[in-house]
């Protein structure tokens, strides 16, 4: 892929010659989707924080190695997934390490919320709570690789081809992650299917 294609990658590649206001550009843009996808997937607000903030970090630390084969968005949502299922992978090591809380309290408690400005508001603003809370914990009920999946799909910028490249699967293998993940969120939240959240893409 050609950078003169991806004004991300423009950007990334600006960034790997020293240029700070490129990054700068970058963060602005994806920081609140990688905030998104690294808090429903960690589902503690401080923790996510950490993560994300460290995204960018490996983003700047790698920009010498960065090379345009595929769209920047690939690239930095492989780095969410890494360094997601690094933590989750410490957690499962150090099940008791958490400060702010008892895990069995973290458990039942809904995911902080990040609303995706972009995604399709309840008809009834008295739900969009209600709502929320349902989708959190219907998301972190699916499997590690179909919540990953599903987060990613969320984001407008990813194909199906570059969400398969982000997880390292086939694109098939993809397409019957989305599929089963968005089956089985219908019937834990067929109340609210009337709020085009969770609609196939086209």
């Amino acid at each position: 892929m050609s950078a003169d294609f991806d004004p991300d990658a423009a950007l990334m590649l600006r960034v790997k010659r020293g240029d700070v206001s490129a990054f700068t550009e970058l963060v602005d843009k994806y920081k609140q989707p990688v905030m998104n996808v690294v808090c429903r997937m960690l589902r503690d607000a401080a923790e996510a924080e950490d993560v994300a903030q460290n995204v960018f970090v490996q983003v700047y630390k790698s920009a010498h190695r960065y090379k345009v084969s595929s769209k920047f968005s690939t690239w930095l949502f492989t780095i969410v997934r890494n360094l997601c299922l690094n933590e989750i992978r410490r957690r499962s090591r150090h099940p008791a390490s958490s400060m702010d809380a008892p895990p069995s309290d973290q458990e039942d408690q809904p995911a902080p919320q990040f609303v995706d400005p972009s995604a399709a508001s309840p008809p009834d603003s008295m739900l969009r709570g209600e709502l929320e809370e349902k989708i959190e914990q219907a998301l972190a009920a699916l499997p590690e690789n179909q919540r990953v999946a599903i987060l990613l799909c969320r984001q407008d910028e990813l194909s199906y081809e570059e969400i398969a490249k982000v997880l390292g699967c086939s694109l098939s293998a993809t397409k019957s992650l989305i599929h089963r993940g968005r089956e089985t969120l219908k019937q834990k939240l067929k109340p609210y299917l009337r709020t085009g959240l969770w609609q196939d893409r086209k």
